[in-house]
């Protein structure tokens, strides 16, 4: 029930990845493009890793109800992919 996270906030990460990608149009060269992508994998991974975290802290908690595994799953990996593209649009204008 952990990937209903993902499938949920997956428009939302294909937006923010979209604007990661595009934005700021220059300079556009094949380094660029590698670590671009290269980051956005990361963020998709960390997401992943931060969404099963989650839902198995929220399923440790045995007084907290069923939803909640979902919404502490939802925030940890909206946290995790937002945390990653942070730091690496922080980054990004130091490597250029």
């Amino acid at each position: 029930m952990a990937w209903l996270t993902l499938l949920l906030f997956f428009p939302w990460f294909v937006v923010l990845a979209g604007l990661f990608w595009f934005f700021p149009r220059h300079p556009r060269t094949p380094r660029r493009s590698w670590i671009d992508a290269a980051l956005l994998l990361l963020a998709l991974l960390m997401s992943i890793v931060a969404m099963h975290w989650g839902h198995a802290l929220g399923q440790a908690a045995a007084d907290a109800g069923a939803i909640w595994r979902q919404v502490l799953a939802v925030l940890s990996a909206y946290g995790a992919f937002l945390a990653v593209l942070c730091v690496a649009v922080w980054l990004r204008p130091r490597l250029w």
